[in-house]
């Protein structure tokens, strides 16, 4: 770089041809690892073979929008991960991420020329299931698609967990805290519309900093008022360091987190409780701040919430039942999908070996070993001198093993006829 910048020139007077950027194998795999592991745990927790209809309304599982079939104008139509693979599979599909309580649509009245492939007997309509414009393609109080061609700004995109529309953080009328510091979003309408979570915030939500956002002016950046006293006004309600408080109550009650592991299960929803004092109640006394923003909780915090029979009232008056179920939590689903797909993951290899016969055991146990040893070798080579293993050097090492296993073949025919 010095020489170039000092007017030298390569021989030749030619420019060095770049250099072709190097990423090394752990690189590859951890990458791709990373991938399967997001993959199994959105996709896990739902079957990708048969039509989901059958279950009725899912709990929890990952939907997707055709908007081949229904396309805007016409009526919102959800479809499940099996339907979306087999009678969708050339169409173009907005991807929902998760939905609760959905029953899949594919194939009904919404589709006009389109019948399901894997459960054709559907009834007409799903009337227990919820729309909204995501849809349509269309996310936020923006009402913009997801990703963006038109938006330069980088912004994270954020799922209100009452509503399950995705936001922008930037419209959120607060900035989000850093993504491990909560588990769980409330968007300002939902707010609004469960005003009860207000006398939660200053013992339980992750404070935030407040923000006037003008939507109609899109390409500004944002102006952002920090509003330190009101910070300080919660962490003095809430005893302390707020932030502190979380991490010690996540690592006191991690028996409560839904676990990973395939024997475990959530806790059951809680239908009454013992409690002689509602503990809403006793917080509604007490001054709590309402903004009109939303607001960001950690994990756990629904195991928190009140049960006792008026407030159970109120969460069925408001149809917001699964907020005191922990296992309604897109966290729980993945952990789900996750340990299911582990449980189900077999060795390809083992798999292979138990088809086979005694024989072909061994010598595919033999061939498995002789290139695992010429392949630590070889490699070897290229630490010890310290240079870069090229996509030419595997094809020459596999087309070298392939010819000296030709050659050991056609030896042993020779010897054996």
């Amino acid at each position: 770089m010095e020489a170039a910048a000092g007017g030298a020139e390569p021989a030749g007077g030619c420019a060095a041809a770049p250099e072709e950027p190097v990423v090394s194998l752990a690189d590859v795999l951890a990458e791709n690892e990373e991938l399967e592991k997001e993959a199994r745990a959105v996709l896990g927790g739902s079957d990708h073979e048969r039509c989901s209809y059958s279950q009725g309304a899912v709990k929890r599982q990952a939907l997707y929008a055709c908007s081949t079939c229904t396309p805007p104008g016409e009526e919102p139509a959800g479809i499940c991960l099996a339907c979306s693979y087999e009678c969708h599979g050339t169409h173009k599909l907005f991807e929902l991420y998760t939905k609760r309580n959905f029953r899949c649509d594919c194939g009904n009245s919404k589709f006009k020329n389109l019948q399901c492939k894997l459960f054709p007997e559907k009834g007409k309509v799903n009337s227990g299931n919820k729309y909204n414009h995501n849809f349509y393609g269309l996310y936020c109080v923006c009402k913009r698609p997801y990703p963006d061609p038109e938006d330069e700004i980088p912004d994270e995109m954020i799922q209100c967990i009452v509503c399950e529309d995705w936001f922008h953080g930037r419209h959120l009328g607060a900035v989000p805290p850093e993504s491990g510091d909560f588990h769980e979003m409330v968007c300002q309408a939902c707010m609004n519309c469960c005003s009860f979570l207000w006398a939660y915030t200053s013992q339980l939500a992750v404070p935030t900093v407040t923000k006037v956002t003008s939507l109609e002016d899109e390409r500004i950046v944002l102006n952002v008022k920090e509003t330190e006293e009101k910070n300080r006004e919660i962490k003095k309600e809430s005893g302390g360091d707020h932030q502190g408080k979380i991490k010690e109550e996540v690592q006191v009650e991690q028996y409560n987190e839904p676990s990973t592991s395939s024997g475990s299960k959530c806790p059951e929803t809680v239908t009454k409780s013992d409690e002689p004092v509602c503990k809403l109640r006793e917080l509604q006394t007490k001054q709590s701040l309402k903004k009109d923003t939303a607001t960001f909780w950690p994990s756990n915090w629904r195991s928190k919430l009140c049960t006792c029979k008026d407030c159970l009232k109120m969460y069925s008056e408001l149809d917001v039942q699964f907020l005191i179920d922990e296992c309604d939590t897109v966290l729980a689903y993945e952990n789900k999908g996750t340990s299911d797909q582990e449980t189900d993951r077999r060795d390809p290899l083992m798999d292979t070996l138990n088809s086979m016969n005694r024989v072909q055991q061994v010598e595919l146990i033999c061939e498995y070993n002789d290139l695992k040893t010429e392949l630590t070798d070889y490699l070897r080579r290229f630490a010890d001198e310290g240079t870069v293993v090229k996509r030419e050097d595997i094809q020459q090492f596999f087309e070298e093993f392939q010819s000296r296993k030709r050659r050991r073949t056609n030896r042993m025919q020779y010897y054996c006829s």
